[in-house]
């Protein structure tokens, strides 16, 4: 688990974070007003692609939105995942079965038993951290 206080696991993090292109969102809205709809933009104008995970929703961002993570047709880096904590053990078995190399659970969202099996199954985890913050911090001068 991922908590900024190793350097090792934040050098991972950062690497990921640099050399990844795509970024499913797991539970991005099409409303402006919501977090999650913020941050997806934000990652899109640093360059990453974003392929919304919603079945609520089409298309948002200018990209089709996908029902859920494994229907998403391109390889994915890093997961973020805006659902409740209690939510968050499914979507990481979907995450393990895609081969994401990073789970990122944005500010409130926390499930330790499941970052534990992503961790056991070779994949980063960041519980409790805002992605477009952590992203400034470590790559602001990098980019």
């Amino acid at each position: 688990m991922y908590d900024f206080t190793g350097r090792a696991e934040e050098a991972r993090v950062k690497q990921i974070l640099a050399e990844a292109r795509n970024i499913a969102v797991i539970g991005l809205s099409d409303d402006p007003w919501r977090p999650s709809f913020g941050i997806a933009r934000y990652l899109q104008q640093e360059g990453y692609r974003i392929f919304p995970v919603n079945p609520e929703i089409t298309e948002v961002l200018g990209e089709r939105a996908y029902p859920e993570l494994a229907a998403v047709p391109e390889p994915i880096d890093i997961v973020n995942i805006f659902r409740r904590s209690s939510a968050v053990s499914g979507h990481v078995d979907e995450v393990i079965a895609k081969g994401a190399k990073l789970i990122w659970m944005q500010l409130g969202v926390r499930d330790a038993a499941a970052a534990e099996r992503a961790h056991a199954a070779g994949i980063a985890v960041v519980m409790n951290r805002c992605i477009a913050v952590e992203h400034r911090r470590m790559l602001s001068a990098s980019r």
